[in-house]
């Protein structure tokens, strides 16, 4: 088999090994989540057509190790018979990473699996200029690590303070991680520093009088993030985004960016690098009715 046999394997998920004739096959899904039938029919597979054992890879997917060449058709096709699909590689968008969410998590302020859902359906597989991932994660805590995606969402809470019935006791001061509230109390009042707030909303479930409340929620969107041999953090773009489809409306802006400036084996962050994130806010604002 030549080269361009192996790489167009390697697209449709089927890695070679470094042991000669073997390959490890990439399956399909998004946010951890399967089925207990679909984990059954992975388990039987490795065992007939592999070597009797998984990896579980750093993005909640899983592998099947071991595999033969001849072995990789019927494998295919055992596991497409029970709703289990193949996995990618190469320049395409890749499995959607996501926490479990609003509903089974107490933290969280945001339906992660619903998004990455979503975002999975719509661009799973599709051909952009690199590597393209995506992580949805409910909350502050960030556990699908947003800013280390190409594009990460994560729930927000962005507080207000109301006057009326402060008593400026200076409890959202302490609890906030950040230093993002201050309590002025000879001017009996409370400074937001909103530029440097993360979201928790942890001010305004510890406020006593009810007068920190919660402002704008939703969803927080980040661009340009990767690890690898170079890591690097994205940065936040938009604003609070309310909904779900807000959200999704951002993201068709962004993967629309990435195919118009991208260039060949340039992650999102370096073409962001090379044209300037005004330029991502100014198409988003053309495309979107996102806040800034």
């Amino acid at each position: 088999m030549d080269d361009k046999a192996f790489a167009q394997l390697k697209k449709g998920g089927k890695m070679r090994q470094v042991t000669g004739g073997l390959f490890s096959v990439r399956l399909h899904l998004f946010a951890g989540r399967l089925t207990t039938a679909q984990t059954r029919a992975i388990a039987e597979a490795a065992d007939r057509f592999g070597g009797g054992r998984v990896h579980i890879t750093s993005r909640q997917g899983i592998e099947i190790p071991d595999v033969t060449h001849d072995a990789l058709a019927p494998l295919e096709a055992f596991l497409a018979a029970h709703d289990v699909g193949m996995g990618v590689c190469g320049p395409t968008v890749r499995t959607v990473t996501a926490c479990q969410g609003t509903g089974v998590c107490p933290s969280a302020i945001i339906d992660s699996p619903d998004l990455a859902g979503e975002l999975d359906r719509r661009y799973y597989g599709q051909s952009v200029p690199h590597k393209f991932k995506m992580g949805v994660s409910g909350c502050a805590n960030n556990c699908l690590k947003a800013e280390e995606n190409d594009v990460g969402f994560k729930g927000w809470i962005e507080p207000r303070w109301v006057s009326d019935d402060c008593i400026v006791c200076d409890i959202c001061a302490t609890v906030c991680p950040v230093g993002a509230v201050t309590v002025l109390p000879d001017e009996e009042r409370v400074a937001l520093d909103l530029a440097a707030c993360i979201g928790c909303g942890d001010c305004i479930t510890s406020c006593v009088s009810g007068s920190m409340v919660e402002g704008a929620k939703g969803y927080a969107v980040y661009a340009g993030g990767k690890l690898g041999r170079v890591p690097r953090l994205g940065r936040r773009v938009a604003g609070v985004l309310p909904s779900r489809e807000e959200a999704l409306d951002v993201a068709d802006a962004l993967v629309e960016f990435f195919r118009l400036h991208g260039e060949a084996r340039e992650r999102f962050g370096a073409t962001l690098q090379r044209t300037g994130l005004d330029a991502l806010e100014a198409f988003i604002g053309q495309r979107t009715r996102a806040p800034s």
